[in-house]
């Protein structure tokens, strides 16, 4: 496996575990309302936070798998488990609703 894609893997492995930590753990905190874009009233909400947790297990599992593949330099479930995230973000990307606003406010919160 090459040392690109090897780095490329870790990467996306890390981003899936600090993306667990703000499903799992840090629910209601300021950081996910600031990333996900969901007020803090309603990250509150029962069943909010079950279906980010039960999300947060899902991201955490890829995260684990991938480090696994990329600890036993299997380049096939590397590109498997790296094609399945970008599947994922193609198809999340299709079914967001965008409009000029939500671009601006997605910027004004990457700034701060």
């Amino acid at each position: 496996m090459s040392t690109l894609t090897t780095v490329l893997a870790i990467l996306v492995a890390l981003e899936h575990l600090y993306i667990m930590f703000l499903e799992t753990i840090a629910t209601n905190s300021k950081s996910t309302s600031r990333v996900f874009g969901i007020s803090i009233d309603q990250l509150k909400s029962k069943t909010i936070a079950t279906l980010l947790k039960n999300q947060g297990v899902y991201n955490g599992l890829i995260a684990v798998l991938l480090l696994i593949a990329v600890w036993q330099q299997d380049l096939l479930w590397t590109r498997l488990l790296l094609g399945y995230v970008v599947l994922v973000a193609l198809y999340g990307s299709l079914t967001r609703k965008m409009d000029c606003s939500s671009l601006k406010n997605a910027f004004k919160r990457a700034q701060s």
